[in-house]
């Protein structure tokens, strides 16, 4: 699941994350976020609705959404989730709840699902028998 954090330091990363919102109300969400990670910071509202048009959204329908503001409630509660949660930065990934940061290798994520998926299956972790998040790989 993806959720909504845009940073506070970010003066355009709010607008940035609704239009995006938008564009995945109109069946467009990764096309378009796609969109905005190339193109960041340039996230100003012309440019939000020029990568709309750019990815093929109709502009009046996608200019409604943003006016209406929709998603201003739910990208809130992301946001207030995260400060729950101690998220502090992004990408923030959780396994099961298993906080991991993304500077980590992609070798810990790999060791983090298959040890819960282990834990799923009803399997004991082999090294410690206890039940604990796997160590960081070397």
């Amino acid at each position: 699941m993806f959720k909504d954090l845009p940073l506070p330091f970010h003066d355009l990363a709010r607008p940035a994350h609704e239009a995006a919102r938008c564009a995945g109300s109109l069946g467009r969400y990764w096309p378009y976020h796609d969109r905005l990670f190339a193109a960041q910071p340039e996230f100003e509202r012309d440019k939000l609705v020029g990568y709309a048009v750019e990815i093929g959204l109709s502009r009046e329908a996608f200019v409604e959404c943003l006016d209406r503001r929709p998603f201003a409630a739910a990208i809130d509660a992301d946001i207030e989730q995260a400060r729950r949660l101690g998220v502090t930065g992004t990408p923030t990934f959780f396994i099961n709840g298993i906080r991991i940061a993304s500077t980590l290798r992609p070798a810990y994520f790999d060791a983090a699902i298959a040890w819960e998926l282990k834990q799923a299956s009803g399997l004991r972790p082999q090294a410690t028998g206890q039940s604990q998040a796997p160590a960081s790989p070397n």
